[in-house]
């Protein structure tokens, strides 16, 4: 199976899977599975997540798969599929955790890792429950407006708002080698970054960002995380809504696209062992820009792991 041909092929036409790549439902021995992960159960207060995994495909045709001044093409260095979404009940949070995660696990059986689109950030916690079967407790790169350490609230174990305290809680990621970068906005109480502080985690605040810059956060990424095993969670609404109106808690002041972007591409340096976008609701986004973000973050996330993948391959 190969990506649909844009020469012959119009970039509009045919069933659009990410970015033109083959659809393979029960994919075995690829580098990078592209997932999606229909799903707002969690949601505190915009819906709308579900629509997110099928809007980002239709804009990913829009990206040929070559970037500027970067040699071979992703899909030329590593072998990739989309292998479709995960069927995911919209009534019962806890069933659609342990179908995701069983889903995810089943993947990394066979497949070395995974990007999952979202839906909301609390699947991000089946998806961390499955990589940590593969490789242990995993450092975490999470960009996010909000830390989504909180509590469980209204009833709600698994809302969007809880994937790395549950995380955390469970020993599956590594505290002291999780950065969070792009978090503001407003909280529930004054101390709602108290618990991710106290487990070790290294929070960014935008305005420190700001101050520290692309080049200093990467030091600061590859200082922490070193060659650990890393998944990397972006949260669309790390972008201002400027650039991301499409999205359930948006929160103004954040990140331009192009500074989201440039943050990623440090990752090709690291250890990547899964990825997810998340959080995208093209309901609120008639222009679909949010969309058109979250598919040039994963086609950079895509690229950054054909890095690591070449790059580990020639430090072996």
């Amino acid at each position: 199976m190969e990506r649909v041909d844009t020469a012959i092929s119009p970039r509009y036409a045919q069933i659009p899977t990410f970015m033109r790549l083959p659809h393979d439902p029960n994919p075995s021995g690829r580098d990078v599975v592209v997932i999606g992960a229909p799903y707002d159960g969690g949601t505190s207060y915009r819906p709308g997540a579900r629509f997110g995994p099928r809007a980002i495909r239709n804009e990913s045709g829009l990206i040929h798969g070559v970037g500027i001044d970067r040699g071979p093409g992703t899909f030329e260095l590593i072998d990739c599929v989309d292998g479709g979404d995960i069927d995911l009940t919209p009534f019962n949070m806890h069933i659609a955790m342990e179908t995701a995660h069983r889903h995810l696990r089943g993947l990394l059986e066979d497949n070395a890792a995974f990007l999952m689109l979202g839906g909301d950030h609390s699947l991000t916690l089946a998806a961390l429950r499955a990589v940590a079967e593969q490789h242990g407790p995993v450092a975490v790169v999470h960009l996010d407006a909000h830390s989504d350490t909180n509590p469980a609230f209204y009833g709600g174990e698994f809302h969007h708002g809880t994937p790395f305290r549950h995380g955390i809680d469970e020993g599956i990621i590594d505290p002291a080698r999780t950065v969070q970068i792009g978090i503001r906005g407003h909280n529930p109480r004054p101390d709602s970054l108290d618990y991710a502080r106290g487990k070790g985690v290294r929070v960014v605040t935008t305005d420190e960002f700001v101050e520290t810059g692309v080049a200093g956060t990467h030091a600061l990424i590859q200082e922490l995380i070193g060659d650990r095993p890393v998944y990397v969670s972006v949260d669309v609404d790390v972008a201002d809504p400027a650039f991301a109106p499409g999205t359930g808690t948006p929160a103004p002041g954040g990140l331009s696209s192009r500074e989201v972007l440039a943050l990623l591409r440090c990752v090709g340096e690291l250890r990547p062992v899964g990825f997810d976008v998340m959080e995208v609701s093209p309901l609120y986004d008639h222009a679909g820009i949010t969309s058109v973000l979250a598919t040039e973050i994963g086609a950079e996330l895509l690229y950054q792991y054909a890095r690591a993948h070449i790059k580990g391959r020639n430090d072996a």
